[in-house]
């Protein structure tokens, strides 16, 4: 499928990316950037997203905002009043790309620690369903609101090893499958990525061995994300699509 749009497919449309600090969500944010796009730089290191920030003003982007939130602890009300800033300066939300995930530990499934399993789920699945509840009625604004999910092959097949994480992508996927048929009779459209493998720091985590120049980089698989992104996707809905099909 042809996922090409144009240079200003995003132009004054007001995007949140959270993990925008690094790899594929801070290349995201450039990329929407790029096309016209005002991006919301969500993460929980400042220092990373004022690089993320300062790049994107050097290439002659649309100022973006920095919002720094740790979502292993943010509760509900953080997310409500992130919501409610978002929509007193823009007025609407035009999309949301929930890209920010944790790995955890790969073991086996009677060697997974309570704690591992807790934070991963708060950070992969309750934390982007209590953000993306709290900016629903700010995404209802927008004419075209765009919601898109971050998975991973491990969501659809599960692995061994890969426990909690691929738990949590389970989660994630029915999330969005849930949520896009709720939103079906609207102009908003709710789909997931699956980037394969790619070459960021958490594929080097899972796959300490494997020769990174080899992998995709986060760039090369960005015409999915733009596209789901743009108006053009506005007949995919519900859908999980590889960035990188087989």
């Amino acid at each position: 499928m042809d996922y090409s749009i144009a240079k200003d497919a995003l132009k004054d449309k007001i995007i949140l990316v959270t993990g925008a600090g690094d790899g594929i969500g801070k290349q995201a944010a450039l990329s929407f950037a790029e096309h016209g796009a005002q991006v919301l730089l969500l993460g929980r290191t400042v220092k990373k997203l004022e690089q993320t920030y300062d790049e994107i003003m050097a290439a002659g982007g649309a100022e973006p905002a920095i919002i720094p939130l740790d979502m292993m602890g943010a509760t509900k009300q953080n997310y409500v009043d992130m919501a409610e800033t978002i929509e007193g300066q823009y007025g609407r939300l035009d999309g949301v790309l929930q890209n920010a995930s944790l790995l955890g530990v790969l073991s086996q499934f009677d060697q997974i620690e309570e704690d591992t399993f807790d934070e991963i789920m708060q950070v992969n699945v309750k934390a982007q369903f209590l953000m993306t509840q709290a900016l629903l009625p700010v995404i209802r604004k927008s004419e075209m609101g765009r919601i898109i999910f971050t998975s991973s092959t491990v969501g659809h097949d599960g692995r061994a090893l890969w426990g909690t994480y691929s738990i949590s992508k389970f989660a994630t996927e029915g999330m969005m499958q849930i949520l896009a048929d709720e939103l079906s009779n609207t102009t908003i459209r709710v789909n997931a990525i699956n980037p394969g493998a790619t070459r960021t720091t958490m594929r080097a985590s899972a796959y300490p061995a494997e020769d990174s120049m080899l992998l995709k980089t986060p760039l090369e698989i960005m015409p999915l994300y733009l596209y789901l992104m743009s108006e053009q996707s506005q007949e995919i809905n519900g859908l999980c699509i590889d960035a990188q099909p087989k």
